[in-house]
């Protein structure tokens, strides 16, 4: 037997699990809250994409009659318009789901980009980038939306930059103290000796290591991005040419659904609202306890703190 030979009853050495292995033992996919948002979600997404197979034409037209009570035909009843509300429904859930997305994504972008050269770069540049952000988070929210959407136009576009801009600065934060953490460690001081720029550090040392705690912030930012869109369309700053969850619930109260005992004109997008924010907050939440550093210790875990039980004495 040669020395480049395996010795005859040697342990072979440990596979590494697949990706999709990995994946599905992650602990998002192991959590039952998080399968349980991700359900819910998933439903949601699909209806909302398949809304146009099954309706056809203007759903805000009238098909029946006024707060006309759920039926065989029609399965929500009708709004005070006479329009389907299975229909305007399911049309405003696509409507509700682009803005939550979307301001997400912009909301991201700003923050994540804030955050990262905070953290990475220090010095003058963390001290500015820190008071804008300080600045921008002490602005009242509503009052600010209320009025940009005032001066700036009743349009959807407008409405996902007002509310990615208004609700950056928490990510901003977050990925801040993260990324001070990351840029301390060793292989990014030995990349750095090497000779490695600031842009080979950031995208390839620095950015992968915050990228899921990012993706789990996002996630947390749609649940406030839906519910924003929601009350500035209940108040009347919403685009009047679309259908959102938001709209139809400010229709409701314009065209006094409740003094009509139309019930099924306001409850279900409420319901939908409130369904799709605890999805979307008990995914984020999920994704948070598993990426975050400082939540993955037990001690210091707010959501996975319990308490002990006190053993009974033993009788003397």
């Amino acid at each position: 037997m040669t020395a480049l030979e395996p010795a005859v009853g040697a342990p072979a050495a440990p596979r590494r699990p697949g990706r999709l292995r990995r994946l599905l033992e992650s602990p998002v996919l192991t959590s039952r809250q998080s399968l349980a948002g991700l359900v819910i979600l998933g439903i949601v997404v699909l209806a909302a994409l398949t809304a146009p197979l099954f309706v056809h034409g203007d759903v805000q037209a009238k098909v029946g009659p006024v707060f006309a009570p759920p039926s065989h035909r029609f399965w929500l009843g009708t709004d005070g318009g006479g329009a389907d509300m299975a229909k305007l429904l399911l049309m405003g859930a696509r409507v509700s789901l682009l803005v939550g997305f979307a301001s997400a994504a912009v909301s991201v972008l700003i923050g994540g980009t804030v955050g990262i050269l905070s953290g990475f770069f220090g010095g003058k540049v963390d001290i500015v980038l820190m008071r804008i952000t300080d600045y921008v988070l002490v602005l009242p929210d509503i009052p600010l939306m209320i009025v940009v959407a005032a001066l700036f136009g009743r349009s959807l576009t407008n409405i996902i930059v007002i509310i990615g801009v208004i609700y950056w600065t928490s990510t901003a934060r977050l990925l801040r103290a993260q990324v001070k953490s990351v840029r301390e460690r060793v292989y990014v001081q030995r990349a750095r000796a090497l000779g490695a720029g600031n842009a080979r550090l950031i995208f390839r040392h620095v950015l992968p290591q915050v990228t899921p705690l990012l993706v789990a912030n996002t996630v947390l930012f749609v649940a406030y991005a839906i519910f924003a869109e929601t009350f500035i369309s209940f108040l009347g700053l919403g685009d009047p040419s679309i259908v959102s969850w938001g709209r139809l619930i400010q229709n409701a109260f314009t065209d006094d659904a409740i003094l009509n005992n139309a019930w099924w004109a306001i409850v279900p997008p409420g319901v939908a609202v409130v369904v799709v924010v605890v999805a979307c907050t008990m995914v984020g939440q999920a994704m948070e306890d598993a990426f975050n550093p400082r939540l993955r210790s037990g001690h210091l875990s707010t959501r996975r703190f319990r308490l002990r039980p006190v053993p009974a004495r033993e009788p003397r």
